[in-house]
């Protein structure tokens, strides 16, 4: 292994959250890291041996392998010559160590994190032999979607340290999965590969003892531009301390804030939550082609005067579900949407394909069950994209399921509720984890009871329960924000059918399967009808025209229809193509567009429409 790289030394990540940061994070910290991508040793362990066996003390690694990269990607870079590819089918274990040297503590009032940016689908990691926790605990961290850490233990530490870690995944059914194949659903179609592992960059940094963590909530009502900040403090020593906030514009360069408050805690040790409300008079609203942001300077100063710090953008919106509209600031807001399923694109090619989804007209990108870098949160924030996402679905309904797809959300959200751009989430899609929806009552009363705690804990977002058709109904009152349907079909006369069946509220044969189950719900354009699938055109199980101008005269007359009628939004299927699903408008590598620029968006088509605009 090369040690004279270029990651061993320390770096800086003050900057600019657009420009300089190197991190798969949102949220900057003011400190020196320590980037530890790069050659690992590797192993796997198709017998599961190596806990048993103690290879977290000394082990003999056969191979190496670039962190960054899958599981399946190493497993394909081990194979002899002439061998054919092999896939794992059940169970894959594989273990990675590195060696770093210490680098110079600043002061005593800083302790060295280990993060990663994600990885999984379980993780264990050892420091010289010593089996480390989770900053929450945890001995085993589950969830291959979001960023986790340890703090390193002084007495660890070595002037030359190894991390070993070791990675466990099945196809459990049970387990959030998204699309990739599982003991259910099996690779092909619209299902695909595994990609597992070492998905993201894992790095060093110092941290201070006692800190705000890089988990930022915010929610704003812009009537009287108050701003709520939720903070999470991390505290090692107990006493009182001062949460100084500070927000800049990013537009102007002038140094001072426009507004300042602080806030008195008397913290114990461990982890707390807490709101801090500021009012920004005069401050501009975020949307679609007016991504107005600011910055967020957060410091936590303890009694001696010391100073930790981070750094957030953050903007003010409000997006509401009222009557037939979508409402964005107070304006009936037409969603022109495309979905967007980046598979194992990298950071560079979702920047291109994000910045070709606004040229095509859209003003939403509905992110299809996966987990993305978080810089790409920051991007949509920039370029005035609206972001609907979902939880990485499990494939069956079961108790455990449902347990692992609530701590999957709770995971997420407390990485991404402070974007502006994030104004949708779906709890599920199309019934897949919760199957038996319509049959359960134990499966409908989790899934209302997570919309009910989404409603009360994350007032900022619109929450459906189960897109695409199957919505749940209690006591007839929707248990969503949206009422979705999935439409698909090549033909311009049933779809004009189709749709003029579902403004009229039909709940039955419009989509696959009715629209709502549980008590029976009176449509009366009371809930925003959003079209969330259609198209497909190029996919071999949806029909239609390949590619050309025939395809991009289908999209244009589908596009009108919709916009002829009572309906609040839709999601064009789809921006790229993935695996078998050859149906993308977008180069997966290029971001060159392979239809007209403005093709999706519904302004200025010449179009009479009613009651959207």
């Amino acid at each position: 292994m090369n040690s004279t790289q270029p990651n061993y030394g320390f770096s800086a990540t003050n900057g600019d959250l657009r420009t300089t940061n190197p991190l798969p994070r949102a949220v900057l910290r003011s400190n020196n890291y320590l980037l530890l991508d790069g050659e690992w040793r590797f192993a796997l362990d198709p017998d599961d041996v190596g806990l048993r066996d103690a290879w977290y003390v000394s082990h003999q690694y056969e191979h190496v392998a670039n962190w960054p990269g899958s599981v399946e990607e190493h497993m394909d870079q081990t194979r002899e010559p002439g061998q054919p590819t092999s896939r794992w089918q059940d169970k894959v274990v594989a273990w990675y160590e590195r060696e770093f040297p210490l680098p110079e503590r600043g002061d005593d009032h800083s302790l060295f994190q280990l993060t990663f940016g994600a990885c999984g689908y379980e993780t264990q990691v050892w420091l010289n032999g010593h089996l480390l926790r989770t900053i929450e605990g945890e001995d085993i961290h589950y969830g291959e979607y979001t960023s986790f850490s340890f703090e390193l233990r002084n007495e660890y530490l070595r002037p030359i340290n190894r991390i070993t870690v070791r990675i466990a995944d099945t196809m459990d059914a049970e387990t959030p999965r998204g699309k990739q194949e599982s003991h259910v659903y099996k690779r092909g179609g619209i299902w695909y590969q595994t990609h597992t592992g070492a998905v993201r960059s894992v790095w060093l940094e110092m941290v201070e003892r006692n800190r705000l963590r890089t988990r930022v909530g915010v929610e704003s009502v812009i009537e009287d531009r108050l701003v709520r900040f939720n903070m999470t403090t991390r505290i090692h020593d107990p006493g009182v301390y001062t949460v100084r906030l500070q927000v800049f514009s990013t537009n102007e360069p002038a140094p001072q804030p426009l507004a300042v408050s602080e806030f008195e805690l008397r913290l114990e040790a461990g982890q707390r939550q807490q709101r801090m409300v500021m009012e920004l008079p005069g401050a501009k609203l975020w949307g679609p082609g007016m991504p107005n942001l600011y910055r967020l300077v957060a410091q936590l100063i303890d009694s001696e005067g010391y100073t930790a710090q981070i750094e957030t953008h953050f903007g003010l919106r409000k997006v509401e579900s009222r009557g037939r509209h979508v409402y964005l600031n107070n304006e009936p807001t037409y969603l022109d949407g495309i979905l967007y399923q980046p598979g194992t694109a990298t950071y560079e090619e979702m920047r291109l394909h994000m910045h070709a989804m606004l040229e095509l007209g859209c003003n939403l990108v509905r992110v299809h069950i996966a987990g993305v870098d978080p810089r790409i949160y920051n991007l949509a924030d920039e370029l005035g994209l609206l972001l609907w996402v979902e939880v990485p679905s499990p494939h069956s309904s079961t108790p455990r399921s449902r347990e692992n797809h609530r701590a999957e959300l709770l995971r997420m959200l407390a990485l991404i509720q402070s974007h502006p751009s994030v104004v949708i989430w779906s709890l599920y899609n199309e019934d897949w984890g919760c199957q038996d929806i319509a049959t359960n009552p134990e499966t409908r009363r989790y899934i209302i009871d997570m919309y009910h705690y989404m409603q009360i804990e994350h007032p900022q977002f619109l929450v459906v329960d189960n897109d695409g058709w199957q919505h749940i109904s209690q006591e007839g009152r929707l248990k969503s924000d949206l009422l979705t349907a999935h439409l698909y079909t090549p033909d311009l006369p049933r779809w004009q059918e189709l749709l003029d069946r579902l403004v009229e509220g039909e709940m039955i044969g419009t989509a696959a399967f009715p629209l709502v189950v549980g008590d029976p719900f009176f449509y009366r354009r009371q809930k925003p009808l959003i079209v969330s699938e259609w198209g497909g055109f190029g996919f071999a199980d949806y029909g239609g025209p390949q590619a050309g101008e025939e395809r991009t005269e289908r999209i244009r007359q589908f596009k009108q229809e919709l916009r002829r009628r009572d309906i609040a939004g839709d999601v064009y299927t789809q921006a790229t193509n993935i695996e078998d699903e050859r149906n993308g408008v977008i180069d997966p590598h290029t971001g060159a567009l392979s239809v007209p620029a403005g093709l999706l968006s519904s302004k200025g088509d010449g179009e009479q429409v009613t009651g959207n605009r």
